[in-house]
């Protein structure tokens, strides 16, 4: 008697289970397309392709309302869905999705020397962003240049990171940086050394015939050079022959 009863049990529950799944596979359909609502179906952790025709089935429409870059889930995974899953809902409801894409790693561009907002602009356009950035002294590099970044130039770096950066503020304040004089006329190379705040020194001339009469051949200060006071820069001015020079010399 024992086992009969619980054939029957079991015989019922088999019964019990098809009954349900008629119903949510054929009854629950007809009732959404007769526009009296039902609920909306769970689409998440399914691959993109397979959700839609899930949608499609239940009388919706599903679209790609954004993309998620994470290495945590596999491409094409659907990990949000609105309206959400049990939400009650009218046939031919829009289902905007969020999937998920593999992470796309660009290449850091070269900013060292690069003007701030030059560097600005190539940060963007690949798809970074800058991060911090940090601002000093610094002789060697123009004031608003780039002069260090992290990551360096050619390092891989995910899209959407940050990229770190210091510009230049160029000479300390009460320091006097050089200028480089190479080839002006000497009326203005004496106005360059003025305005650097230095002072002209002895003019010495050299015959130089590769270079234009009359500019700068040399100077005893290297460009660039930064000291905290003041001094004298001598300059070599070239001329075509020995009388130019004698005749500088007169004068």
């Amino acid at each position: 008697m024992k086992i009969n009863f619980r054939y029957y049990l079991l015989c019922l529950s088999v019964i019990i289970t098809i009954c349900v799944l008629l119903a949510d596979f054929l009854l629950m359909p007809i009732y959404v397309r007769h526009g009296q609502g039902g609920y909306m179906v769970n689409v998440k952790g399914k691959h993109l392709e397979y959700a839609i025709n899930i949608l499609k089935s239940e009388g919706h429409k599903g679209i790609v309302s954004d993309t998620l870059f994470s290495s945590a889930f596999k491409p094409g995974i659907v990990i949000d869905q609105y309206p959400s899953t049990n939400m009650k809902v009218k046939a031919g409801r829009t289902v905007r999705l969020t999937i998920v894409n593999s992470e796309k790693s660009v290449i850091v561009p070269d900013l060292i020397g690069r003007s701030e907002r030059s560097a600005e602009l190539d940060i963007r356009q690949v798809g970074l962003e800058i991060d911090t950035t940090y601002r000093e002294y610094n002789s060697d590099v123009p004031a608003g240049n780039v002069t260090w970044q992290y990551p360096k130039g050619g390092d891989m770096l995910s899209r959407g990171m940050g990229v770190h950066l210091t510009i230049s503020l160029g000479v300390p304040p009460n320091f006097f940086q050089a200028p480089n004089v190479f080839g002006l006329s000497k009326k203005k190379a004496i106005i360059e050394i003025e305005k650097a705040g230095f002072f002209l020194g002895k003019v010495y001339y050299r015959q130089n015939e590769d270079l234009i009469p009359y500019t700068v051949l040399d100077q005893s200060l290297k460009p660039g050079t930064v000291l905290e006071e003041s001094v004298i820069i001598d300059l070599t001015i070239s001329v075509l022959d020995m009388q130019d020079i004698f005749n500088n010399i007169i004068e």
